[in-house]
């Protein structure tokens, strides 16, 4: 298998080419966002350009070019995903609505007070805090399964927690902190051997590895559209068809609607019944030309290149002192943290960006996780495809430049 030609597609994103702080861009911030290709910004401009219409409403010819552009993404990210059919998959702004559109629908629907929903503590806030919500509104109870000290799911606890038959299993495919692939579908089968639905967070799997519904057999799978280089405001939630017909809409409003009388409205059908107001149609279109960028690139030949690249920084950090990394499991999307000794996080950030680096520090919304290992703070550097070694070459000489000045301190 041939490798990426990271020349060629490095150009592809016009702001690698840009300097921060008078220096080139290194840009290590994937997990919070990842950036652009140019054929992904000319999409919003073309549509902009000569589509912008409010699709369903209207029988012209740009109204009917904006829902052909629309639907045509939709079964885009039906393919990409290997959903059994396009009404499952229902456009939202972003992974958090799409939990949360879980949260209140199928909550709303199908739990009632004293229900118990399975989490895990290395979720992200997204996943935790709508349940949270929830169980204000209506009070269920809510479980987290614990982590060990690698940043394994323990799936002896997860075992534990199954046998009080929870109402839903609602955990996250990758750690955006510990960058944790979890074992998802051996969950989803235990799960499902006991009729409990289970609800994935995709969030930081969706960029890093090939995803397929129809194998996974999860019920929910939810993702964002700025995480797998497409444009901020776009998300999607996968749904089974079976429960996304039972569960009451999330929100009300125009396009969601089949009918409207004074005395009560019936909803559309799947997957407008989810879609109500005008949706970002400009951006949901750029989703799908994300999808095909990334599926000429080979998603084999991506994943290949990060895990070499999570395999070297890894090492670099390992032979280093006063470094200590967070999340060492065996299976990880391209994601470390890590602590230096007697440096805040938010400090080595600082340093790291004067060199024109641009990674994040802090809770990474994440807070549970962290007390879980008592510390308030981590540095993460986070890869992607477009990244190089050359590029953590500098990265590691920053970090040693921080260790060396916070030493003395």
């Amino acid at each position: 298998m041939k490798t990426l030609d990271l020349e060629k597609m490095r150009s592809d994103f016009p702001i690698l080419n840009q300097s921060e702080q008078k220096k080139p861009l290194i840009y290590l911030n994937n997990a919070a966002t990842t950036q652009k290709p140019q054929v992904v910004l000319d999409a919003l401009l073309h549509y902009y350009t000569h589509i912008n219409a409010n699709t369903q409403r209207g029988l012209d010819d740009l109204t009917a070019k904006g829902e052909r552009a629309y639907q045509l993404a939709r079964e885009k990210i039906q393919k990409f995903i290997n959903a059994e059919d396009s009404s499952e998959i229902i456009f939202t702004k972003g992974a958090t609505e799409s939990i949360n559109l879980v949260t209140q629908s199928f909550g709303h629907t199908f739990l009632k007070t004293g229900d118990e929903v399975l989490l895990s503590i290395m979720e992200h806030h997204a996943n935790i805090v709508p349940w949270q919500i929830l169980k204000e509104q209506i009070g269920i109870k809510i479980s987290f399964i614990d982590v060990d000290e690698e940043g394994n799911l323990d799936l002896a606890d997860f075992t534990r927690h199954l046998e009080r038959k929870p109402k839903i299993l609602a955990i996250t495919h990758a750690s955006n902190v510990l960058g944790t692939i979890n074992p998802v579908k051996k969950m989803i089968n235990m799960a499902h051997a006991l009729d409990i639905p289970v609800l994935l967070d995709g969030a930081q799997s969706i960029a890093h590895l090939p995803v397929d519904m129809q194998d996974l057999d999860c019920d929910f799978y939810a993702f964002s559209g700025h995480k797998i280089y497409a444009p901020t405001g776009i998300g999607i939630l996968y749904g089974k068809r079976k429960w996304l017909e039972k569960m009451q809409p999330y929100q009300g409003g125009g396009g969601m609607i089949q009918s409207v009388s004074l005395t009560g409205s019936t909803y559309a059908e799947l997957p407008e019944k989810f879609e109500a107001g005008t949706q970002n149609v400009a951006s949901a279109i750029a989703l799908g030309v994300a999808l095909d960028y990334l599926n000429t690139l080979n998603f084999s030949k991506i994943e290949k290149h990060e895990q070499e690249l999570l395999t070297y920084l890894t090492d670099a950090l390992n032979n280093m002192q006063d470094i200590r990394i967070l999340g060492t499991a065996s299976k990880k999307v391209s994601v470390v943290s890590f602590i230096l000794k007697n440096a805040h996080p938010h400090d080595v950030a600082t340093v790291l960006d004067r060199d024109g680096i641009a990674i994040r520090a802090g809770h990474h919304c994440a807070m549970p996780l962290l007390e879980r290992y008592k510390l308030p703070a981590v540095t993460r550097v986070s890869l992607g495809l477009y990244n190089t070694k050359k590029e953590i070459d500098v990265l590691l000489k920053s970090i040693d430049k921080a260790k060396r000045f916070f030493s003395h301190g």
